[in-house]
């Protein structure tokens, strides 16, 4: 048992990773988001074409995604979703409430035939109109798009030695 549990250790790295270039989106000089290689990507062209796919390859400023490469310069824009229930099911069930405050306040005051001014009272106009305004701003955090420019901005780090030989470190010249 332990001689199993010591070979697993000694063969282990020969199945590990190594650690790959990384791109980091940052916002005035602090990490957003970090992509590496397997990490999903949506971007936009600096040409206005929205690309989607995994990262399947970095090497030295190019990424591949879904094996077509592109140069980190070429990317525009950066789209982060974030799909949670809040801002999928829970907003669409608050707009759908709204729809039906609404309905619901027209088909009562037909049934009671009363005049259109008495259909809605202010609660239930208040009500809808906040279900409905909530329910809309909660849909619109589904993704958040990053343009590059003056705020944010994409660096490319080089983690890995090059192929051709060492990593070298730029040195100062001696004096």
């Amino acid at each position: 048992m332990n001689k199993a549990i010591l070979l697993f250790f000694f063969l282990s790295p020969f199945f590990a990773k190594a650690q790959t270039d990384l791109l980091i989106l940052q916002k005035n000089g602090s990490e957003v988001r970090t992509y590496t290689i397997g990490t999903d990507l949506e971007m936009q062209t600096i040409y206005h074409q929205w690309f989607q796919g995994t990262i399947t390859d970095m090497h030295h400023d190019s990424i591949s995604v879904n094996g077509l490469p592109f140069s980190y310069t070429e990317i525009a824009a950066v789209r982060i979703r974030n799909s949670n229930f809040s801002n999928t099911v829970l907003s669409t069930g608050m707009m759908v409430a709204a729809g039906g405050i609404i309905v619901l306040g027209g088909v009562n005051g037909l049934n009671r035939t009363d005049p259109p001014k008495d259909w809605y009272t202010p609660t239930g106009i208040a009500l809808g109109a906040g279900l409905l305004a909530g329910g809309y701003a909660l849909s619109r955090t589904r993704s958040k798009t990053y343009t590059i420019g003056k705020k944010y901005k994409l660096q490319y780090l080089v983690l890995g030695a090059d192929k051709k030989g060492p990593a070298t470190l730029p040195i100062a010249p001696s004096q």
